[in-house]
């Protein structure tokens, strides 16, 4: 998922589609601990696409403190 996608997503649809992806990384992590899956590359990109959810995400909650610390 591409950053400019994720910017696009409201606050609820980014915490439900991180824990899509945090599911999805576990299955992953489960296939491949059994067997190993073809392309492992899928791993990272699974994990990079957590980090940007979780990046956007503290982004916006840090956004909204700033917002109610400036009107008090």
């Amino acid at each position: 998922m591409k950053y400019s996608e994720i910017v696009e997503l409201t606050t609820e649809d980014l915490a439900v589609k991180l824990a899509e992806e945090k599911a999805a990384l576990n299955k992953l992590k489960f296939a491949h601990a059994v067997s190993a899956i073809e392309n492992p590359n899928v791993l990272r990109a699974a994990r990079q696409a957590i980090a940007r959810i979780s990046t956007e995400l503290s982004k916006r909650k840090n956004a909204g403190q700033s917002e109610t610390a400036a009107e008090a």
